[in-house]
């Protein structure tokens, strides 16, 4: 078997853009990736196609040699944007593999060990006054969902760190309040608090018992993450910007987050998040697989977490806009709180291709914030 070629399908979502990779073979056995990144996709697609020069001809199977073909071929690291080409391309391989072996491909990387996967729920950023959460929250509780996440707030683009800080805090402690304590709570920060409100905010929830505070602050500095572990009690996770493991590495080796969030779409793929979920398990670190994407990052992560021992919880993706979701003739089953396995050979995510060329997107930029004084901030 040889690759043939890759395909990039950029398909609208909220207005937003989810960009697809197809992998074709000369067998008629296709796979199919997700670019985990969802601006400067223009860069991105790029990326796909210099990796599609190394990779046509060559043989699909090969997926750890093509990883390192596409990972080390031009010398300089490959981070972020060119990891989530990698990303994409990585998960269509063994999508080929799952696919040509008649498997699941979690039954490639070890079998499983669970037999559903626990999933959080988004309560939705637009219930900020806190009637209106709390009655979200108990509608989701209601529907069955068992874990919940909530981001600090912002007021239509301006984010005041004192106020967002102050927010969370009422959020979370009138959550816990109104729930019990058998509903897990989980707090977006999004790193949109510096040092000082950071502390603040994780000290001010302990009595809340989040299930974990996720990005407290930027993802680029970890000594602000060793400085935050020695002031505070709460679980922390990061990662979902990080593009392989030697980012991961430091985190976890000096154990300064319980929750390690790989974005398969972003971490140069099952190949490498494989790797990052054994580095994490020797440091009893878990896993929560970021997912706020489309279906087939969603089975990606489900195989994943299928086959890892150390799982906390997989995020669950927002349903595609009507007619993007319309496009794909299968794709992972998802109830309140748990992810199905699915015993499809590969991914068990499929998508009508000629539909999906008629259904283009211009990839969109991502909302930003800014502070009351006019500066520009994290989103």
């Amino acid at each position: 078997m040889k690759i043939t070629g890759c395909e990039v399908l950029t398909l609208p979502d909220h207005g937003d853009s989810m960009m697809l990779v197809v992998v074709d073979t000369d067998e008629g056995i296709h796979g199919l990736g997700e670019v985990g990144i969802r601006t400067r996709q223009r860069a991105v697609a790029g990326g796909i196609e210099a990796l599609a020069e190394l990779i046509v001809g060559e043989d699909p199977t090969r997926i750890e040699h093509l990883w390192q073909v596409m990972f080390r071929r031009g010398f300089f690291p490959s981070d972020r944007f060119l990891s989530a080409a990698i990303a994409a391309i990585d998960v269509a391989l063994w999508d080929i593999r799952g696919k040509a072996l008649g498997v699941p491909v979690y039954e490639l990387l070890g079998g499983q060990v669970r037999d559903a996967v626990p999933c959080y729920v988004h309560v939705g950023d637009q219930y900020r006054e806190l009637p209106a959460f709390l009655d979200r929250c108990r509608q989701l509780v209601d529907d069955g969902w068992r874990h919940l996440r909530f981001a600090t707030p912002h007021d239509d683009g301006v984010l005041d760190q004192r106020a967002a800080m102050r927010a969370s805090i009422a959020m979370m402690h009138a959550a816990r309040e109104a729930l019990g304590d058998e509903i897990e709570l989980i707090l977006d920060v999004h790193t949109r608090l510096d040092p000082p409100e950071a502390v603040t905010l994780c000290r001010e929830i302990e009595a809340a018992r989040p299930y974990f505070v996720e990005d407290p602050l930027r993802a680029e500095s970890l000594d602000s993450y060793e400085m935050l572990r020695l002031r505070t009690g709460v679980p922390l996770a990061t990662g979902e910007v990080y593009g392989s493991k030697w980012e991961f590495q430091r985190l976890i080796e000096r154990d300064l987050i319980d929750y390690a969030r790989v974005d398969v779409a972003v971490a140069a793929g099952l190949t490498e998040a494989k790797k990052i979920a054994a580095l994490a398990e020797t440091h009893y670190v878990k896993l929560a697989t970021h997912n706020p994407l489309g279906p087939v990052t969603a089975a990606a992560s489900l195989h994943l977490n299928l086959a890892c021992p150390n799982v906390g919880v997989q995020e669950h993706q927002v349903a595609p806009e009507p007619a993007t979701a319309a496009l794909f003739t299968v794709r992972p089953t998802v109830r309140p709180g748990w992810v199905e396995r699915s015993e499809l050979p590969g991914l068990g995510v499929d998508i009508d291709r000629e539909a999906a060329r008629k259904l283009r997107a211009t990839p969109a930029e991502r909302p930003h914030l800014r502070t009351p004084d006019g500066a520009y901030t994290n989103w």
